[in-house]
């Protein structure tokens, strides 16, 4: 059974070993991403038990054989029910971005803990999504940096450190009415709320329309000296704007804002 098995590998094709390595390499991101959750050892098993049908197809064991095809069949189905939430999301994003481009599902493919992130990234964008749209409903004022790379600074001392994990909840708590914290910005770094209560420096532009409050300007003075997406929802009015770069978008649409968030997060 070893010649045969040297033997194969012996006069494989090029098509064959690029076969193999992107079936390695799918597993090997997969064990990544599950890494520590309770569906890793789902996976495992799956996994051991795919590698005994083989096993068991390959010495010719008919009654083996027969009772694996089953369990692998029913298995498959299984693997689709427990798997559904991380499987849409990757979905979505595989469909979402451009195959060939920066951030694209081939490029992205390559780099370490891949389906780990798509999966982070969704879930925060979803929560924040959510906790925008509560406030644009009760028309309450928020403020939520987020950071587009490393390079950002500010004084966590005016506010508080929370350095929890990012939830529509946790986001809509702080920013009630009642909490010691609302007028304050919350700064979030990849899935992690790091403070809340944060003041930030007032831009003095004067392109910046007249009209706009203490938020939308302090908006703007965080993304001048800093490399983050801010985004703040209007306590008078409820409509959404962004700050990147020094320049102020006013009502933008909470899809356009899930775009910036996907942007600001997977650069």
């Amino acid at each position: 059974m070893f010649q045969e098995t040297l033997g194969y590998f012996k006069h494989m094709t090029a098509i064959e070993m690029v076969d193999i390595a992107l079936v390695l390499l799918i597993i090997f991101q997969m064990f990544r991403a599950l890494r520590g959750s309770i569906a890793f050892n789902i996976f495992i098993g799956g996994l051991v038990i795919y590698v005994l049908w083989l096993l068991v197809k390959k010495l010719e064991m008919p009654l083996m054989s027969e009772m694996l095809d089953r369990l692998v069949s029913i298995g498959l189905i299984g693997l689709l029910v427990v798997f559904q939430p991380e499987i849409r999301k990757f979905l979505i994003v595989l469909g979402r971005r451009s195959p060939l481009g920066k951030n694209g599902f081939i490029s992205r493919l390559f780099q370490a803990n891949t389906l780990n992130k798509y999966i982070v990234e969704e879930d925060v964008i979803d929560e924040i999504a959510n906790a925008l749209k509560f406030f644009q409903e009760k028309k309450l004022g928020a403020i939520i940096v987020i950071a587009h790379s490393e390079r950002f600074e500010f004084d966590t001392n005016t506010g508080n450190i929370i350095n929890g994990t990012v939830s529509a909840k946790l986001l809509e708590s702080i920013f009630s009415k009642s909490s010691p914290l609302h007028d304050g910005a919350v700064i979030i770094d990849r899935n992690n709320l790091i403070a809340a209560g944060i003041v930030l420096p007032i831009s003095d532009s004067a392109e910046l329309p007249s009209h706009i409050g203490l938020r939308h300007r302090s908006a703007v003075g965080a993304s001048e000296h800093n490399d983050v997406l801010v985004i703040v929802v209007s306590e008078e009015s409820g409509k959404l704007a962004i700050a990147y770069q020094g320049k102020l978008q006013i009502g933008v649409p909470i899809e356009e804002v899930k775009k910036e968030m996907y942007n600001a997060m997977t650069s």
